[in-house]
């Protein structure tokens, strides 16, 4: 797992989320704010997730609800736009995730020399988005086509709002998606964004796969973090940095700093 501590300067990463707001042909797009008022927004989180410490960022398009599994090109193109503008800023590692479209993802993450993206790349789901099939053959060859073979790819086994077509257990799930895709990390997640990740299941991961690097995806906070990490290894979070705790307010610079003080502290017992 050295390459963890080489793209994130730490072992036990957090990563958090920039969630940027509704953006063009989303039905919540603020036309009158325009585009400019999605980098305002976007630029405010990132100064105060870059002040607050944590580790890397990862730049998402979260409100674009309802999500698609098969973007526009409008979405990848827009954010593409936002990141370069906010790229100078950008004093830490940074990935990406085009929700919920694979292909889109690596397109984005090779256009803004992202260094690590998160998606659903495996498995077939029954979901709030309908039916919800992959093809990771296809991806990856895309991937290694335009030049994006050496981005590090979190592969999210457990998706929200989602739940695995077949009577696998994770446990099998996890060592066939390991045994046939080479993720660099499989991100386990609760139900929904801000939802905690349940402790026992990370552990079923882990315990299937412990040569290959686990994140807790959702709900991590101050209160849960040094049980997260203890079984995790690293963790992406996004809800517990903003005011309030709420998923629909800005970071909170002070929550983030608490957050990562207790990460910190917790790395220097675990790690």
């Amino acid at each position: 797992m050295n390459w963890i501590q080489d793209v994130f300067g730490t072992q036990k990463p957090v990563i958090a989320m920039c969630h940027l707001q509704a953006l063009p042909g989303d039905p919540k797009y603020d036309r009158e704010g325009g585009i400019g008022r999605v980098i305002e927004l976007a630029r405010k989180d990132l100064s105060a997730l870059t002040e607050g410490g944590v580790d890397a960022v990862m730049f998402s398009n979260e409100f674009s609800l309802p999500y698609l599994t098969e973007v526009e090109a409008i979405t990848p193109i827009t954010m593409a736009r936002i990141i370069g503008e906010l790229r100078s800023e950008v004093k830490i590692p940074y990935g990406v995730n085009v929700l919920w479209d694979p292909r889109a993802t690596m397109d984005l993450a090779v256009a803004t020399d992202a260094l690590f993206v998160r998606e659903i790349f495996t498995g077939v789901y029954a979901s709030d988005f309908g039916l919800w099939n992959t093809n990771y053959g296809k991806v990856s060859r895309h991937a290694e086509r335009i030049g994006g073979s050496h981005i590090r790819k979190l592969f999210n086994i457990v998706p929200e709002a989602a739940s695995y077509l077949g009577s696998r257990t994770l446990a099998d799930i996890a060592k066939s998606t390991v045994f046939n895709n080479g993720p660099d990390v499989l991100c386990v997640s609760g139900l929904t964004a801000g939802a905690e990740t349940d402790s026992s299941v990370l552990r079923v991961v882990k315990d299937a796969v412990p040569n290959t690097p686990v994140f807790a995806n959702t709900g991590v906070k101050v209160s849960n973090i040094r049980e997260q990490l203890s079984i995790a290894d690293g963790v992406v979070t996004a809800t517990s940095f903003k005011r309030d705790g709420d998923f629909y307010n800005e970071v909170d610079v002070q929550r983030v700093k608490e957050f990562m003080q207790a990460a910190r502290e917790t790395r220097l017992v675990r790690v």
